[in-house]
């Protein structure tokens, strides 16, 4: 009864294995990839989607999945399922999300058409693996319109402020110098200027002459009318010191800080005569009456000497100034003759040709006019741009004589 009993169990286990070994020769062996790994599996699933869900996978609409999931599963088959990553790219201010089976942060731009110049600053490497739940940020690249000191360019950058766009282009700023918007001023497409003014400060030292004064003393033993020079005038000499101010090179001010008297003028004296002869009652004869006559200066002498005295309102200009020509209303052309000393003046006041000594300036001639010298105004001509610059506005004594 044992011996029965144990072949009935041993023909049992003999045909169960035989059972098992004919189910498993009925399987078919699958190749399947996944991001993870590539391994061979032995399955009854009839259909793709059966033997990933036997794998434990789910496939959503994102995921890349090289068949159909309704494709039957027949040996030899090799099935490649990439599951999709979610990644969060912000390009400037405008965030979008994707989900993607890309590799690389490249193949991501690429896939999604994300247009990326080398100029742009990019938040990872290009060559750098895609992981779930990636943000990558872009910075577009534009230009900024750059004035440093007069010298303007077109730069690309992606600073977000005034502050950062002059530390990524390395400029400085010295003490003196101006920025012409706030450093902390956004920079966009929209705002894209940047300013700034080169400030300096220079001393410019300039010697002038000084004009000397012209004396007249009563001389009792010269003849009433005459004149005698006694003593022949000398110019003095100043030394002036000017803080000069140049904004991106040009001069915008010009100030007076120390005045040194180089030499002292010498005055010009001049023996006036207060002798009167004496005149017989009789009638003078012919001749007497002629040398008379000849001793009486004529009006033409006259109109040599000092004809009116006038305190003006006294400014300077050049030849080279905006809209001269270089030539005077009289025909005087002060380029040509840049050491001519020429004044402007109302043909009102002081006709022109006439002669004229100006204090501080000399001898000159009343040679020009101009739309803004009216009444008792009078405009100087210097040769030298930064004299008339200086120069200012003054009030000076002028004297008029004749032409």
């Amino acid at each position: 009864m044992k011996k029965l009993i144990a072949l009935v169990a041993s023909a049992v286990m003999f045909f169960a294995l035989l059972g098992s070994l004919g189910f498993e020769s009925t399987k078919a062996e699958v190749q399947l990839s996944t991001e993870k790994e590539t391994k061979s599996v032995r399955t009854h699933a009839s259909t793709v989607e059966d033997l990933l869900n036997d794998q434990g996978i789910k496939v959503e609409p994102h995921d890349d999945l090289s068949h159909n999931l309704d494709d039957t599963i027949t040996t030899g088959m090799k099935i490649d399922y990439q599951s999709a990553k979610q990644v969060i790219v912000k390009v400037d201010d405008k965030t979008k999300q994707y989900y993607t089976t890309a590799d690389t942060v490249q193949q991501l731009f690429k896939a999604e058409g994300i247009s990326i110049k080398e100029r742009d600053e990019v938040s990872h490497e290009q060559a750098s693996s895609i992981q779930d739940g990636m943000e990558i940020q872009v910075q577009k690249a534009f230009k900024v319109a750059l004035n440093d000191g007069g010298e303007t360019s077109k730069v690309w950058t992606t600073a977000n402020t005034v502050s950062d766009f002059l530390k990524q282009q390395k400029i400085s700023l010295n003490e003196l110098d101006r920025l012409e918007q706030e450093d902390k001023a956004s920079l966009s497409y929209e705002q894209n200027e940047v300013t700034i003014t080169r400030v300096e400060k220079v001393t410019d030292v300039i010697e002038e002459q000084v004009d000397y004064a012209v004396v007249k003393r009563n001389d009792k033993s010269l003849s009433k009318g005459k004149e005698k020079v006694v003593q022949d005038g000398e110019e003095g000499q100043v030394v002036k010191h000017y803080e000069v101010t140049l904004e991106n090179g040009e001069e915008v001010e010009r100030k007076l800080i120390k005045e040194e008297n180089k030499k002292d003028s010498k005055d010009k004296i001049v023996a006036v005569g207060t002798k009167v002869q004496q005149v017989q009652q009789a009638q003078p004869s012919q001749q007497a009456q002629s040398q008379q006559t000849q001793s009486q200066p004529s009006r033409s002498n006259n109109s040599s000497g000092v004809q009116k005295t006038l305190y003006m309102q006294a400014t300077a200009y050049t030849a080279y100034c905006t809209g001269c020509s270089g030539v005077t209303s009289t025909g005087i052309n002060l380029r040509a003759n840049p050491n001519q000393k020429v004044i402007a003046v109302d043909p009102n006041v002081i006709p022109l040709g006439s002669k004229v000594w100006v204090e501080g300036y000399g001898y000159a001639i009343a040679g020009d006019q101009g739309s803004a010298i009216k009444g008792n105004r009078i405009d100087l001509f210097m040769s030298n741009k930064s004299a008339a610059l200086g120069y200012g506005r003054r009030s000076v004594q002028v004297k008029v004589y004749g032409k």
